[in-house]
């Protein structure tokens, strides 16, 4: 009976020993260490919470960052549109402005040809004056006497002049 009691007794002991250390780790050091526990859960949960709202962000400013450029490409597009569009504008002017250039220097020609045909005329009228007077003193010197002669002659040299 010696051995049975003995065994007993460590049993009750160990027993009564972890029931005492269980008693005071709950009384002390669970409720910390629980405490401790949630506070680190509840950090965790934050931080995902967290992080799941900077991911929502960032898809946020993605989304946002495509529709701006986006929109800059359409503003991009149109502002080129204008461009292409004065740039035909003004292409178009200045040839309508050659146009204008070359038609008004083409006229300046044409009465400049005509004042020149003019006066080209006006200098044969004058030389076709100084050649029948030229032939006239001629015929007047040469048959001052005979009247007949000299208006055959007249009208014969007249008659190989031909104005145009």
């Amino acid at each position: 009976m010696d051995l049975v009691t003995p065994e007993i007794g460590l049993i009750f002991w160990t027993t009564i020993s972890f029931l005492v250390l269980l008693f005071i780790l709950g009384k002390f050091a669970w409720k910390p260490i629980l405490n401790s526990v949630n506070e680190r859960e509840e950090g965790i949960r934050k931080a995902l919470n967290e992080a799941d709202k900077a991911r929502q962000e960032m898809q946020d400013l993605k989304s946002d960052n495509e529709k701006i450029l986006k929109e800059a490409r359409v503003e991009r597009d149109l502002l080129l549109k204008e461009a292409r569009d004065i740039k035909n504008s003004m292409i178009e002017e200045a040839k309508e402005e050659a146009k204008n250039q070359a038609n008004k220097i083409i006229e300046q020609a044409k009465t400049s040809i005509e004042n020149e045909k003019l006066a080209a005329i006006s200098e044969i009228k004058n030389q076709v004056a100084d050649l029948s007077l030229n032939i006239a003193e001629k015929v007047v010197k040469g048959e001052l006497s005979d009247k007949d002669k000299q208006l055959k002659l007249v009208e014969q040299l007249l008659g190989e002049v031909k104005l145009q």
